[in-house]
C-alpha cells in the first residue's frame, strides 16, 4: 500500500502545491512567505490524500 501512495503522492502533492499557490496568487498574496506556505500546505494535504485514494483503489 505503501508504494502505491507514494506513487500517487508524486501527483497528487505537487498538483495541490500548484492549486494552493494559484489561489493565494489571486487572492493578492504575492509575497513569498505566502507563497511558500500555500506550497507547503498542499504539498501536506497531499499525503492524506495520496492515502486515502490508495486505500479506496485497493479496496475496490
Amino acid at each position: 500500500m505503501f508504494r502505491l501512495a507514494s506513487i500517487i503522492y508524486a501527483l497528487a502533492g505537487p498538483t495541490l502545491a500548484g492549486i494552493f499557490v494559484v489561489v493565494t496568487l489571486v487572492l493578492g498574496h504575492v509575497d513569498l512567505n505566502s507563497i511558500l506556505m500555500a506550497a507547503g500546505a498542499g504539498a501536506l494535504l497531499g499525503l492524506p490524500t495520496a492515502w486515502i485514494i490508495a486505500k479506496k483503489i485497493l479496496s475496490a
